[in-house]
């Protein structure tokens, strides 16, 4: 068995941690992945697994070897993609992060989708509200919004969505509506604790700017406990708009202060700095685009977008 084809499965087990899952993907027997791997061993003079019966395990030159392993393999796909007649099938591992609830409402409804066209592709998705180390995770995309103040990032910019503020139909009927920024503080509020939150903001009117603090009632650490907690009647919200877009629309949210504008936030795609991007990779932030683009907040829907 040639030694790229060994590579392969060898990145494949890695991946899946699982002989019979690698084997399974290249339609082949797991005793052809077992005799590839056992073959890349002894050219190596290493193990690269330890295996029982419950578990497989990578050794420290087995990790060593999947960082070189897999930049060949990918180097090699994107080759054969690059200039091959016939398209490449992706395969392997993706790990992408983002935000609960963007992710939720309009990314992974769509993921069915590009896995039924990659189905050799995986994807590991970790959700979290907090931007977290993209190499320490092992991330190859990260989708985060607002400012990014990590220089050691690839960053593009995807998407671009208005601040709004926001409260139930039911809070609304109880407490008469702002009428400025000011009157804010006759409200309750429920702020977001990390990231884009916080208590202060600059709205823009025909006369000017005004920044004006809040004392939110609620402080939350996730943008869906914010969501719980508007449509529960709690209180206003600074929020995105895509975060209450549906309930905008069926109106079970309202809009205030739609004579005020604020900072618009943007939508970043994020990939570690130094690492060659792999072309199944990059065929997953396409289609990323490609979902972003297709609501109103993507780049082509905004026009005042640098």
């Amino acid at each position: 068995m040639d030694l790229f084809t060994s590579m392969r499965y060898f990145v494949r087990v890695y991946d899946t941690n699982s002989f019979s899952a690698a084997a399974k993907s290249f339609d082949v027997g797991q005793s052809t992945v077992s005799k590839a791997i056992a073959g890349l061993e002894r050219e190596l003079g290493v193990s690269l697994f330890l295996r029982s019966t419950r578990q497989l395990t990578p050794t420290e030159s087995g990790r060593l070897f999947y960082e070189h392993a897999l930049k060949v393999v990918e180097e090699v796909n994107e080759a054969i993609s690059t200039v091959g007649t016939k398209s490449l099938n992706f395969s392997g591992q993706i790990r992408l992060s983002g935000t609960l609830t963007f992710m939720c409402q309009y990314i992974i409804p769509k993921l069915p989708q590009f896995l039924d066209a990659h189905p050799g592709i995986e994807i590991s998705l970790h959700l979290d509200d907090r931007n977290i180390g993209l190499i320490e995770q092992g991330i190859d995309i990260a989708l985060r919004m607002g400012k990014l103040d990590d220089s050691g990032l690839v960053a593009k910019r995807i998407g671009r969505c208005r601040r709004i503020v926001v409260g139930a139909t039911s809070y609304l009927a109880r407490h008469q509506a702002p009428q400025t920024p000011e009157d804010l503080a006759d409200h309750s509020t429920i702020a977001l604790s990390q990231g884009e939150g916080g208590d202060r903001f600059t709205f823009k009117g025909l006369h000017g700017t005004k920044a004006v603090s809040i004392h939110p009632k609620l402080r939350i650490n996730a943008t869906e406990g914010v969501r719980s907690a508007v449509l529960a009647g709690a209180g206003l919200s600074v929020a995105t708009e895509w975060m209450f877009e549906a309930e905008v629309n069926n109106g079970l949210v309202q809009e205030v202060l739609t004579d005020w504008t604020m900072p618009d936030l943007d939508l970043w795609a994020v990939m570690p700095a130094g690492r060659r991007t792999g072309a199944k990779v990059r065929a997953l932030l396409e289609f990323i685009e490609m979902q972003v683009n297709a609501t109103k907040f993507g780049i082509t829907k905004n026009s005042n977008t640098e």
